[in-house]
C-alpha cells in the first residue's frame, strides 16, 4: 500500500510540474512545450473552453452571416451602384486585414477572455448603428467596424482551442468551434431574409444587434487564463518561412481573392435572375449548412490521415467553384455552387488552422493564426474590388471565370509544396528527431 501511495504522489508531482519535452514533427522542426506524465500536450478543461465559446459563436454568426442580404439589398434599393456595394464588401475585408494582426497580437500579449467579450460586444455595436438607417456611407463604413470585431472573436476563439487541444485532437477541437460559427451564418442567412419581408431593415437590424450581446454573456462562463509569457519580437515573413508556411499564407491569399471577388456581388446576380430575397436566404444558407457537418467531419478526417490532404481537397474545390456559378441560371444551380462552398471551406479551413497549429509554438499562436485571417482579409479586399469594376465590361460570366484562374493559380502554387504535418505516424513525443532545430517563438 505504501508503495502505490508513493508512487500515485510521484505522479501528480511529475504532472504538476509538467516536464519540458519537445514536440516534433516529420519535418525534424520542434518546439518546446509543457508536457504531461504520459508524453503528450495536456488538454486542459477543454470542455470549459469549447463549450461557452461555440455557444457565443452561433449567436455572433447569425449577426455576421445574416447583415449581408440585408445591407446588399438595402443598397440596391437606395439605388447604389454596383462597385459602391463591391466597396462594402471590400471595407469588410480590410477590417479582416487589419483585425486579425491587431488582436492576435494584442491576445498574445493580454490574453484573450476579456477580448472576446470586448468584440462579441463591438459587433453588436456596428451593427445598432444601422438602426436609425443611415446613409449609404454610414452604412458602407460600418462593414470594416463589424469585420474588424467579428474576427477578433473568430480568431482568439480558435487559439484559445488550440491551446487547450492535444496535438492528435487539435484538428477536432477546432472543428466544433468553427461548426457553430457556421451553424450560425447558416441560420443567419435563413433568417435574414424572413426578417426583411416580415419586420423590414430597421427591426431586422434590431434583431441582428441584440443577439451578440447575449453571446457576450455567455462568454463570462470561460476560466480564467494564466499570464501569457513574454517573448522576443520576430518579423511575420521570418516566421512564416522557418515554420515551412509561406506557400500556404500566399495561396491563402489567392484563394480568397478569387472566392471573395465572385461572391460579392452574388445577391445582385441572384436579383437579376428574379429569385425572391426568402429563396436567396435559404440558398445561400446551404453553404453553412454544409459546413456544420463537414467542418467537424474534415476535423476527424485530417487528424487521422494528415492536414495536407484536407486542405489541398479545398484549394481545388475553390478553383471550381467561379465555373459553376459562370453556368448557374437556376436555383438548383445556385445550389450546388453554395454546397460546393461548404465543402471547400470546411477542408481548407480546418486543414490549414490545424497545420498551423502544429508548427507553431501556443505562444505564438495568436499571432500566426491572426496572419491566416490577415492573408485571408488581403485576398478578400482585392477580389470584390476587381469584381465590381470588371462585371460593366465582360458582365458577371466573365467575372466568374475570372475569378476561378485566380483561384486556380493559389491551387497550384501550394500542390508544388510539401508540408509536414504530425498525425497518424508522427514521431512519438517521447521521441523526438536527432538534431531538429529549434524555432524562436517571437512575436510578429
Amino acid at each position: 500500500m505504501r508503495n502505490v501511495t508513493s508512487i500515485t504522489f510521484a505522479g501528480r508531482r511529475r504532472r504538476a510540474s509538467g516536464h519540458r519535452r519537445v514536440l516534433a514533427t516529420e519535418a525534424g522542426t520542434a518546439y518546446p512545450r509543457a508536457v504531461n506524465a504520459l508524453g503528450e500536450v495536456p488538454v486542459r478543461a477543454s470542455g470549459r473552453v469549447t463549450l461557452p465559446l461555440a455557444a457565443s459563436a452561433v449567436l455572433v454568426a447569425v449577426a455576421s452571416g445574416g447583415l449581408g442580404l440585408l445591407v446588399q439589398l438595402f443598397l440596391k434599393e437606395r439605388g447604389a451602384t454596383t462597385f459602391l456595394i463591391s466597396v462594402a464588401s471590400s471595407l469588410g475585408s480590410v477590417g479582416v486585414l487589419v483585425g486579425s494582426y491587431f488582436w492576435g497580437r494584442l491576445s498574445d500579449r493580454a490574453g484573450r477572455r476579456g477580448f472576446l467579450i470586448l468584440t462579441a460586444l463591438g459587433v453588436a455595436g456596428a451593427i445598432a448603428v444601422l438602426i436609425p438607417l443611415p446613409g449609404n456611407g454610414v452604412i458602407v463604413a460600418t462593414s470594416f467596424a463589424r469585420a474588424f470585431m467579428d474576427v477578433g472573436f473568430a480568431s482568439m476563439s480558435l487559439v484559445m482551442i488550440s491551446a487547450a487541444s492535444a496535438a492528435t485532437t487539435r484538428a477536432r477541437g477546432m472543428s466544433y468551434n468553427s461548426s457553430a460559427r457556421s451553424l450560425g451564418f447558416a441560420l443567419g442567412a435563413l433568417g435574414a431574409g424572413v426578417l426583411l419581408e416580415k419586420l423590414g431593415y430597421r427591426n431586422g437590424f434590431l434583431v441582428m444587434a441584440l443577439l451578440p450581446m447575449v453571446g457576450a454573456t455567455l462568454l463570462l462562463r470561460l476560466p480564467r487564463e494564466p499570464k501569457p509569457v513574454a517573448h522576443p519580437r520576430q518579423l511575420a515573413w521570418r516566421a512564416l518561412r522557418e515554420a515551412g508556411l509561406t506557400r500556404l499564407y500566399i495561396g491563402t491569399i489567392l484563394r480568397q481573392f478569387g472566392t471573395n471577388g465572385a461572391f460579392a456581388l452574388l445577391y445582385v446576380y441572384m436579383d437579376g435572375l428574379r429569385i425572391s430575397p426568402i429563396m436567396m436566404g435559404s440558398v445561400s444558407s446551404l453553404n453553412t449548412l454544409t459546413q456544420v457537418l463537414a467542418l467537424v467531419g474534415f476535423g476527424w478526417v485530417a487528424d487521422r490521415i494528415g492536414r495536407r490532404k484536407v486542405f489541398l481537397l479545398g484549394f481545388g474545390l475553390s478553383a471550381l467553384i467561379p465555373c459553376l456559378l459562370a453556368l448557374s441560371g437556376s436555383v438548383a444551380m445556385m445550389a450546388l455552387s453554395y454546397t460546393v462552398q461548404g465543402l471547400a471551406f470546411s477542408s481548407l479551413y480546418i486543414g490549414s488552422t490545424a497545420h498551423i497549429g502544429d508548427r507553431v509554438p501556443v505562444e505564438r499562436q495568436g499571432t500566426m493564426l491572426g496572419l491566416f485571417e490577415m492573408a485571408r482579409g488581403f485576398g478578400g479586399l482585392l477580389g470584390p474590388l476587381l469584381a465590381g469594376a470588371i462585371v460593366p465590361l465582360v458582365g458577371f460570366r466573365g467575372m466568374f471565370l475570372t475569378m476561378a484562374g485566380v483561384s486556380g493559380a493559389g491551387f497550384f502554387l501550394v500542390v508544388g509544396e510539401r508540408f509536414p504535418f504530425p498525425g497518424r505516424g508522427a514521431p512519438s513525443a517521447a521521441k523526438p528527431a536527432a538534431r531538429s532545430p529549434v524555432v524562436d517563438g517571437g512575436s510578429t
